[in-house]
This record gives C-alpha cells, sequence and structure tokens, in this order.
C-alpha cells in the first residue's frame, strides 16, 4: 500500500529520474570526440560546412553531418540555410553551445595542466 507521502513523491520522483535520464542521454550526445572537436572550431564563429570539415582534422563527411545534426536536436549549433545555388549553409554556436564550449576549454586546460602526470601514469600502467 502507498502511504498518501510516497504518493505526492511520486511526481517528483519521476521527474528527477526523467531528468537524471535526459541529462544521461544529452551527456553521450556531446561527451564525444567529434562534438568536441566541432564545439571548439566554432568557438565564436559562424562556419560553413565546409570550413568546419577543414579546421576539425581527420573527421569524414558523415560524421561531421551527424554531429552536426545532433549538436543541432539539442540546441548547441544553429543551422541557418541560405536559397543560393548552390545552397549555402551556415553553423554556429547557440548560447548553450557557447557555454559547452567553456567546459570545453576547461577540460582542454586541465588536460594541458597534467599531461606530463597522465603520460607518466600511463607509461607506468603499460610496463
Amino acid at each position: 500500500m502507498v502511504t498518501k507521502q510516497l504518493r505526492e513523491d511520486l511526481p517528483e520522483d519521476a521527474d528527477l529520474r526523467r531528468a537524471d535520464s535526459l541529462a544521461r542521454e544529452i551527456f553521450s550526445d556531446v561527451a564525444n570526440k567529434w562534438a568536441l572537436l566541432i564545439t571548439e572550431a566554432l568557438g565564436e564563429r559562424t562556419l560553413r560546412f565546409s570550413e568546419l570539415r577543414n579546421e576539425v582534422e581527420g573527421i569524414s563527411h558523415k560524421m561531421l553531418t551527424q554531429n552536426l545534426r545532433m549538436l543541432e536536436r539539442n540546441g548547441l549549433v544553429d543551422r541557418k540555410v541560405y536559397p543560393t545555388v548552390p545552397p549555402r549553409v551556415d553553423y554556429t554556436l547557440t548560447e548553450p553551445g557557447r557555454a559547452l564550449r567553456g567546459t570545453v576549454d576547461a577540460i582542454c586546460g586541465w588536460t594541458h595542466q597534467y599531461l606530463g602526470s597522465i603520460e607518466d601514469a600511463r607509461r607506468r600502467f603499460d610496463t
């Protein structure tokens, strides 16, 4: 039997579980190599697809397309299509995308700060 207090808590618990699930899904989307590199490449600039592909070394056309769609779906990248021939498409970070870039910059700073320590640990582990 569910007590009155538990019944009152259920919607809040359900909302919390939903928020946790959504957070995990978003994190899974944006915490991948290509999404982070795309976010870093865009920075404060607006770039066309081909410019982005040149900026993100090693990314394939397919992976860039998939990641840009995912970033757009999550509201981190704005895609603007111009009715020209050939079509012109510009990509820019939204406010949440720029905020994510701040986090990416912090991770990059952390990596630079501890790179020597990480490399030493890897060498010790691998031997």
